[in-house]
């Protein structure tokens, strides 16, 4: 749901691309690189490295990142050749929501070690950590509480000037 009030919020010009992780299978080093088991791997690796920026949208579970959004970081980084091509120097963001009344401040500062792994760049500017998302968000989805809104938005166009500005210098160079 905070996904879909980001991608609403964003400015003119600009688009998110939500992608769903659900076909992606848990992590096995073993699978061959060509099953046809992996496609949707290949796939987000893919929209991934021809996107301009990357844009994590968070739970928080047991006070760090969720296993399921980590298993996909650890495929799209496969082989490690490709991480490089795939994050290195990409604007990076995270924003997250979770029912708790913690937000999800740890979960976002536990990614911050991955993202530097990986090479992204990441922005540091406006946050939208929400919590008791239960009562930010209405039953299909809308968000609903005007001071989460306010964050969203915010967020949205620091990080969309983020990467406009970023794109501008790789252009340059």
């Amino acid at each position: 749901m905070l996904l879909n009030a980001v991608a609403v919020a964003t400015p003119s010009g600009t688009t998110i691309e939500i992608a769903s992780i659900r076909d992606i299978p848990l992590y096995d080093g073993d699978l061959d690189p060509a099953s046809a088991a992996l496609a949707p791997v290949r796939d987000l690796k893919e929209r991934i490295a021809s996107a301009d920026g990357l844009l994590l949208a968070t739970p928080e579970y047991n006070h760090s990142i969720p296993g399921v959004l980590k298993n996909v970081i650890d495929w799209v980084s496969r082989p490690a050749t490709d991480i490089g091509r795939i994050f290195g120097g990409k604007p990076a963001a995270i924003v997250g929501a979770t029912t708790g009344g913690g937000g999800t401040i740890l979960a976002q500062a536990a990614w911050l070690p991955v993202l530097r792994a990986l090479g992204t760049l990441p922005f540091f500017g406006k946050r939208v950590i929400v919590s008791n998302a239960a009562k930010v968000f209405s039953a299909d989805g809308r968000l609903e509480d005007a001071v989460v809104r306010t964050q969203v938005e915010a967020f949205s166009v620091g990080f969309a000037e983020f990467v406009a500005r970023h794109r501008l210098e790789a252009d340059r160079s």
